[in-house]
């Protein structure tokens, strides 16, 4: 039995790519998986998350996509995330999928069914648990939550090598506000981490203009 658990991090921010990551159990119970800690990596630490990651590693495989930026200004984030579970199911072909949900619950089913008309033609028919709080209820999925989650920090903290403090990348966080908008007021043009096609850019913008005069 091969479970593939789904997950995404990054999915609201302004910055950074959008991580889509699976994770790969060739075992029909994940309470190995729980043992070591996997969960909602919302609720770890970053020095936890790192650690049971490590941890996972061991016990199966996983693998994150990153969709950039420019992807996700030019096309509907959820059309990208959907092609991007469905490139993971076709490359480790499990029997069992479980991921967070992907939209309100009324609208999963149509998902599923969405789904499987994609994938007849490769001939794959799994199972589908697809969920509110499915990271939190199902390690494999909080497994690929921690995947995913790890491997965006690890990028964002590539960037601020070069970029400085960035924060989170949440349009919330008052220090990556604070980054926009000392950004907006040197008049640069934007670097291709940011996405531009936000709402929050514009209204950056316009209070640079606004604070400058």
């Amino acid at each position: 039995m091969r479970w593939l658990g789904i997950d995404e991090a990054g999915r609201g921010c302004v910055l950074g790519a959008m991580v889509v990551a699976g994770f790969v159990l060739d075992a029909d119970d994940d309470h190995v998986l729980a043992e070591v800690g996997a969960t909602d990596s919302k609720k770890l630490s970053a020095k936890r998350r790192v650690a049971i990651r490590a941890k996972l590693e061991a016990l199966g495989t996983g693998d994150a996509r990153c969709v950039e930026p420019v992807m996700l200004d030019a096309h509907s984030l959820n059309a990208l995330e959907e092609d991007v579970v469905l490139d993971l199911v076709r490359r480790w072909r499990p029997d069992h999928v479980v991921m967070d949900a992907l939209g309100p619950p009324r609208t999963l089913p149509a998902l599923i069914a969405r789904f499987q008309r994609a994938l007849e033609p490769d001939g794959l028919r799994p199972i589908w648990t697809i969920a509110p709080k499915a990271d939190l209820d199902f390690p494999v999925c909080g497994a690929a939550s921690i995947i995913a989650k790890t491997t965006r920090d690890a990028a964002l903290e590539e960037l601020k090598i070069t970029w400085g403090t960035l924060g989170s990348g949440y349009p919330g966080d008052e220090v990556t506000r604070s980054w926009l908008l000392a950004h907006a007021r040197t008049g640069a043009p934007w670097p291709p981490f940011v996405r531009t096609k936000w709402s929050t850019i514009p209204d950056i913008e316009a209070l640079a203009r606004s604070t400058s005069a």
